[in-house]
């Protein structure tokens, strides 16, 4: 059971190491992915994988006129020649708030002969804000809770998240215009909708402010959001100005080949979207082992979702580990490990990445006082893996392609 569970821990460094953000960069731009400036060079990078993004675009250029980057406190570090700050996550704050200034700030010196290289990466949606007029960072933080309490997937947050801001859904566009803009992004959105990556500053919305009124209405939340919100998405959609040249040079497709090819018994791709409730998530996981013949690795990749019912502390990939847990007993015979784990090290608004669970987590969890199912209706999948030692506890890994999930039968 060590072996195996080491093995799929490696498995999962494989990944994160296949989504490295300098070398993502790197390549990109010595295979000549953007021309070298005629003007002034401008650079932005927001992210959980802004900075190592941002020092080898630095590197790469001779003459930066200005940079700045935009990531987590977890991975913020000094970038020589640029301005770095901090913002939060998932909920903005006013680190956000001040970055997205600063972002316009820098956006508004370009002209038309300049060029601005934006490195984009996940996490960028909170990172950096600019709230529409008629909205402040309060209500737009009001928002964000509510979007992350509803169970709705990525794109749909995103939807919404990109009616209320002024940089994101092409916001990034109107303010460098009229200077060319490329885009290089880490993805980690399922399908690599560049839309969607960070809420899409330097490409069109995913739609309009009517959509984003549906998908509200629809998840039940739109009758608690506050009166300025409700006033902004009755309102007409603004225009996107000017076009970028968008690249994605990382994703969760290629992590999740490197985790194969790092398997040490016969190992395949089941679902390169897993995602919707983590309680069906599981469900899914489970048919696709039941119906695994030997010792083998089975990966996934995707970003699910919870629907919060209790106030305990977890995040997605803890939830669905344990769920997982939950869901094999009685039903697989032998031995298996299965990991969950978001690649940018973080889940949810902890210290953990996600579970590192096995046919024994259960039996673990009841010796040491918890209650399985208390502990699933609370969302209080932190307390679960920390009774039963199944946290993944790695830091902030400086990239972020979505999550990545492996279940290994031993038998």
């Amino acid at each position: 059971m060590d072996q195996a569970r080491a093995q799929a821990l490696q498995m999962f460094q494989a990944a994160v190491k296949r989504a490295d953000p300098a070398t993502a960069v790197a390549e990109a731009l010595a295979r000549g992915d953007v021309p070298a400036p005629v003007g002034r060079l401008f650079v932005i990078a927001v992210g959980k994988a802004s900075v190592p993004m941002a020092r080898a675009a630095l590197a790469h250029f001779e003459d930066v006129h200005k940079a700045l980057v935009v990531t987590n406190p977890e991975n913020m570090a000094h970038v020589a020649g640029a301005t770095v700050m901090a913002g939060a996550h998932p909920v903005p704050d006013e680190g956000s708030l001040a970055a997205g200034e600063a972002v316009v700030a820098l956006l508004a010196e370009a002209g038309a002969q300049d060029t601005v290289l934006a490195l984009i990466s996940g996490g960028g949606s909170a990172l950096m804000v600019r709230p529409v007029d008629g909205i402040g960072l309060a209500e737009k933080a009001a928002v964000n809770t509510a979007l992350l309490e509803s169970g709705l997937g990525i794109e749909q947050m995103n939807l919404v998240r990109q009616q209320l801001s002024d940089l994101k859904g092409g916001g990034v566009l109107r303010h460098a215009a009229p200077a060319s803009v490329f885009g290089l992004m880490l993805s980690d959105v399922i399908g690599d909708d560049l839309r969607a990556i960070a809420s899409g500053p330097t490409v069109s919305p995913i739609g309009t402010k009517a959509e984003a009124r549906d998908v509200l209405i629809g998840a039940g939340v739109w009758d608690g959001l506050p009166a300025a919100v409700r006033a902004v998405l009755a309102g007409a959609d603004v225009a996107v100005a000017g076009r970028a040249q968008n690249q994605v040079i990382g994703s969760n497709r290629q992590s999740l080949a490197a985790m194969v090819d790092a398997a040490q018994v016969p190992a395949r791709i089941v679902s390169d979207a897993l995602i919707g409730d983590v309680a069906d998530a599981a469900k899914v996981v489970l048919q696709a082992a039941e119906a695994a013949d030997g010792p083998c690795a089975l990966v996934f990749g995707g970003e699910t979702t919870v629907k919060l019912s209790g106030d305990g502390l977890g995040g997605r990939n803890q939830e669905l580990a344990l769920r997982v847990a939950a869901e094999a007993e009685g039903r697989l015979g032998g031995d298996w490990v299965f990991l969950s784990g978001g690649t940018d090290g973080r889940d949810g608004p902890t210290d953990s990445a996600g579970g590192l669970v096995d046919s024994d987590t259960l039996a673990r969890l009841k010796a040491a006082g918890g209650d399985l199912a208390a502990l699933l209706e609370n969302n209080d999948s932190y307390q679960a893996l920390s009774l039963s030692g199944d946290h993944i506890m790695i830091g902030g890994t400086g990239t972020n392609v979505a999550d990545v999930q492996v279940f290994l039968r031993l038998a």
